[in-house]
């Protein structure tokens, strides 16, 4: 039996409207958290800005931030080639060990007199070459592209270290405009690293080879039905990756001014380029990735690193520190998009 109220309403329905209320309520936060893109990520961003910020003064500075843009200039094109190349669901580990060979190889052109036009369009062309026999090996002998590209960095590191000779090959000023010029105020570096991420992201949105790489990842199996040309756009993707190493090779040398024998660099630069893709959303299984993301991890890792320095934490520690962002981030990321599972 319902009581009526003095305004003629139901006990009843002003009950149900009650919880209606409450219940869209609830829904609007868990729709509003799931309509935010990589807010998990964002929210760990700025919980570490803040942090640092309260403790060093250094932190917020002009000059700090366009420090930290131009440090994380060449891991933004690393992972942007990792980008895509993982969202057709691949992997390329060579990328970080290709940068480290091209860096030497454009220092020992430069220093033997080469022009830089010359060195940039050698350089580019190596490393997509190194790209494409990747690419060759990965989709004609089925071998896991994780072994492939491992194998390949091992190579590369070899080779790096053969360039080199055991010595320190310095470019000089030659690529000083690129490594340390400003244009509008912003680091050289940092532009070209934009329009990187730029490009890409255009690509995987609005071409046919960006569409292409979600299917592949998706199913590979069954993109072979639909009629797309799979291995021609694996052997481009890897191509692709191998020219972005490239670039980032003369990144490197043009921040670094010389190239010297470092053993293992490669791949500490490329796990760090896999982390920041990662936790940035991109699925290791493949059929998904955004820039977006991705640039959000390459800004979170180069935060962190810059936060560790400023507040002259000691290296021993600084591993642990960033490993433990790294967790609560991508547990964060994973969390908002079972939220999003569920909405649907």
């Amino acid at each position: 039996m319902s009581v009526k109220t003095a305004s003629g309403t139901d006990d009843s329905d002003v009950s149900v409207e009650a919880k209606s209320r409450q219940r869209n309520g609830k829904g609007g936060i868990a729709q509003f958290t799931r309509r935010v893109p990589h807010l998990g990520l964002l929210c760990v961003l700025a919980l570490v800005a803040i942090v640092v910020g309260t403790q060093s003064d250094a932190f917020f500075t002009g000059d700090n931030l366009l420090n930290v843009a131009r440090q994380v200039s060449v891991a933004a094109v690393i992972a942007a080639a990792l980008t895509l190349v993982m969202t057709a669901g691949g992997m390329d580990f060579s990328m970080g060990s290709n940068v480290y060979v091209i860096a030497a190889f454009a220092a020992q052109l430069i220093h033997a007199g080469t022009s830089v036009t010359v060195t940039v369009l050698a350089s580019v062309a190596l490393a997509t070459a190194i790209g494409l026999v990747n690419g060759l090996v990965i989709t004609y002998s089925n071998v896991a592209p994780f072994v492939v590209t491992l194998a390949t960095a091992t190579i590369l590191d070899g080779v790096s270290l053969i360039v080199l000779d055991g010595r320190t090959v310095s470019s000089g000023d030659a690529l000083s405009g690129l490594g340390s010029g400003y244009t509008l105020g912003l680091p050289n570096l940092t532009l070209l690293a934009a329009v990187v991420l730029g490009i890409t992201a255009l690509t995987m949105k609005y071409t046919t080879f960006g569409r292409d790489l979600f299917a592949i990842g998706g199913n590979e199996h069954v993109a072979r039905l639909s009629g797309i040309a799979v291995n021609r756009d694996k052997l481009l993707l890897y191509a692709a990756a191998g020219a972005l190493s490239g670039l980032a090779g003369v990144m490197l040398l043009s921040r670094l001014v010389s190239s010297s024998p470092s053993p293992g660099g490669g791949l500490m630069l490329e796990l760090g380029a896999v982390a920041a893709v990662v936790i940035g959303g991109t699925s290791l299984a493949g059929g998904h990735g955004t820039i977006a993301g991705t640039v959000l991890g390459v800004v979170l890792l180069g935060v962190v690193a810059n936060a560790l320095n400023l507040l002259q934490i000691s290296s021993f520690y600084q591993p642990v520190a960033v490993g433990t962002v790294l967790v609560i981030a991508a547990v964060a990321n994973q969390l908002q998009k079972s939220r999003q599972g569920q909405g649907h």
